[in-house]
C-alpha cells in the first residue's frame, strides 16, 4: 500500500511532527487512507459540497497557488489577521464553488491546493480578490494605518490604491496524487521549516490537522479532501 518512492524521499525529514496513523499509508508525516475512494466521506470535517469526487490526473488537474504580500509586509502576524484571512477563503470557496483541499497561512504568504472547477485565472480571483477586499477592510476599520500605508500603491499621480497581494501569484497544476502528496507535505512543513512550531499539527492555521484526522472543534478553515477519489495501490 505504501508507495517507496514517497518513503525514500521523505526520510530525510526531521522527525519532529512526522506523524503516522495506523491503518493508513503514509506520506511523510501526513496519513492518507490510499486504495478506497473518498477515504474522508461523511466526516463533518469538511464542507461538503460543490462538486461530485475528482480523480486526478493530467486533465483533471489540482491547482498549487501561492501568494505573497505587497513587498512582503508580514500582514498575518498575529492570529487575528490569519483568522480575517481564513474567513475570506471560506467566501471564496463558497462563493465561486472551487474546492479547498490543503492550506497554511504565514505571516507574509501563503499556499492553497484547490480543485479545478474553475480554471486558475477565475481561482485566483476570487482567492486574492475576497481576501484582498476583507484584509484591507479589516484594516481600515481597525486603524492600521502603519501598515495600509505599507500597501499603498500609485496608481496614477497622486491617485493611491491598497494592493494586499504582489501581482504575479505562484501557480502551478498538480497531475498526480504523488504530487499531490509531495504539495501537501511542502505545505504543512512550512511552520516547522520556519521555527515556528515543532509538529505541524500545532500550527492553527494550516490543515495539517484535517490530513491527520486531529482537527479541533472550532478549525479556522474546513478542508474538501473527501472529494479526492484515490487510486487503489
Amino acid at each position: 500500500m505504501v508507495n517507496g518512492r514517497w518513503m525514500e524521499s521523505m526520510a530525510g525529514r526531521r522527525s519532529a511532527g512526522r506523524i503516522n496513523r495506523k491503518g493508513g499509508a503514509s506520506y511523510g508525516y501526513a496519513t492518507v487512507l490510499c486504495g478506497k475512494a473518498s477515504p474522508f466521506q461523511g466526516s463533518r470535517l469538511y464542507s461538503g459540497g460543490y462538486a461530485s469526487n475528482m480523480q486526478i490526473s493530467k486533465n483533471v488537474p489540482v491547482y498549487f497557488i501561492t501568494s505573497v504580500t505587497h513587498n512582503r509586509l508580514p500582514v498575518f502576524r498575529t492570529d487575528k489577521l490569519k483568522a480575517v484571512l481564513a474567513l475570506a477563503f471560506d467566501e471564496a470557496r463558497r462563493s465561486s464553488g472551487v474546492s479547498l483541499f490543503a492550506y497554511v497561512i504565514m505571516s507574509d504568504h501563503f499556499h492553497i491546493a484547490t480543485g479545478n472547477e474553475r480554471n486558475q485565472s477565475e481561482v485566483l480571483r476570487y482567492f486574492n480578490g475576497i481576501s484582498a477586499r476583507r484584509v484591507i477592510g479589516y484594516l481600515k476599520e481597525n486603524h492600521y494605518d502603519e501598515s495600509l500605508v505599507k500597501l499603498r500603491t500609485e496608481v496614477k499621480l497622486r491617485e493611491y490604491k491598497h494592493s494586499l497581494w504582489e501581482h504575479h501569484s505562484n501557480t502551478f497544476e498538480i497531475k498526480t496524487e504523488d504530487v499531490l502528496m509531495q504539495k501537501v507535505n511542502y505545505i504543512h512543513w512550512n511552520p516547522v521549516e520556519d521555527g515556528l512550531v515543532e509538529d505541524p499539527v500545532d500550527y492553527m492555521y494550516s490543515s495539517a490537522r484535517i490530513w491527520q484526522r486531529k482537527p479541533l472543534e472550532d478549525e479556522p478553515l474546513k478542508m474538501d479532501v473527501e472529494k479526492i477519489e484515490w487510486r487503489k495501490r
